[in-house]
């Protein structure tokens, strides 16, 4: 399955900083942070979820409560 296909969402931090939550290929999930330029954070999305940093279950749920209410935390 191609990220693309794959449900995504963002939030920011900060103009330079995302949060990426991506859907996996077993209906699992996790969410990412990574520093962007802030130019266009939907193009920019896709990098912090393929290069970002795992962020921690408990804050990841705090984010993104739709995903963690439909899919299963990626260990």
């Amino acid at each position: 399955m191609k990220m693309e296909s794959r449900r995504r969402e963002y939030t920011t931090l900060d103009r330079k900083v995302l949060v990426v939550a991506v859907e996996g290929k077993i209906k699992d999930w996790a969410a990412y942070i990574g520093a962007v330029e802030g130019k266009n954070h939907m193009k920019e999305m896709d990098e912090v979820a393929k290069h970002g940093t795992k962020i921690p279950k408990e804050i990841a749920r705090l984010l993104f409560p739709r995903f963690a209410n439909d899919f299963t935390w990626r260990c």
